[in-house]
């Protein structure tokens, strides 16, 4: 069967039709091939679909319906760094807890003595103009459920500030929904709360690159 026609914007670009995947190409099509060892053309096949789907489903991504889109490739990024996500050494290796955020690959994991001690997960950093500060920083304050008082009250779980105002904390939407934030780290709810387990007042952060789409 022939991919289906591409849809316009606002319409289901991504569903299945009981067993059978036909999800339509996504923007993040050929990164999904070359790391699902698909043939890498950039064009959606049932295969590729189904392929898509299946690691979306391993990760619990929802909708798991073959489509290429912002939320799979960034998991897919943070799953394809675990084991060596520090491989460029770009964190440094300390005695004591680093947590490493990766503003280039958009993930975040912590490491202690170079032992990964929390896998690498997605982040969404700073939009252009508002960036997560680079270099080193450390936790100053926590608050399990912080409410902003300058961003109308939106809600911040297990937030940990470690800057100024910027804070590594749980988004309850869509952690891919816009931009960017305004210079926090949002996490998955369930990655915010592993973390707020793991972490605590003084642990070091380390933030080095560039977000996609910001300026250097």
């Amino acid at each position: 069967m022939a991919p289906p026609a591409a849809v316009g914007a606002g319409e289901d670009r991504g569903r299945a039709a009981g067993d059978e995947c036909v999800s339509s190409t996504g923007p993040y099509q050929r990164e999904l091939e070359g790391y699902l060892r698909r043939p890498v053309d950039g064009v959606q096949s049932p295969e590729d679909c189904a392929a898509i789907r299946a690691f979306q489903t391993s990760e619990a991504i929802t909708p798991a319906d073959g489509y290429a889109n912002l939320v799979t490739y960034r998991t897919m990024t943070a799953v394809d760094a675990r084991g060596n996500p520090n491989a460029e050494r770009m964190c440094p290796d300390r005695s004591y807890s680093v947590t490493c955020v990766d503003l280039d690959r958009q993930i975040l994991w912590t490491q202690t003595d170079g032992e990964v001690v929390f896998d690498p997960v997605p982040i969404r950093t700073g939009r252009d103009d508002e960036e997560t500060r680079p270099g080193w920083h450390a936790i100053y304050w926590r608050d399990i459920d912080h409410v902003s008082t300058e961003y109308n009250d939106a809600p911040m779980p297990y937030a940990q500030f470690f800057d100024g105002g910027q804070a590594l904390h749980g988004r309850p939407d869509d952690l891919f929904d816009g931009g960017g934030s305004a210079g926090c780290v949002n996490l998955r709810l369930s990655d915010a709360r592993d973390l707020w387990d793991l972490l605590d007042v003084d642990d070091a952060i380390f933030v080095w690159g560039t977000k996609p789409g910001t300026a250097d």
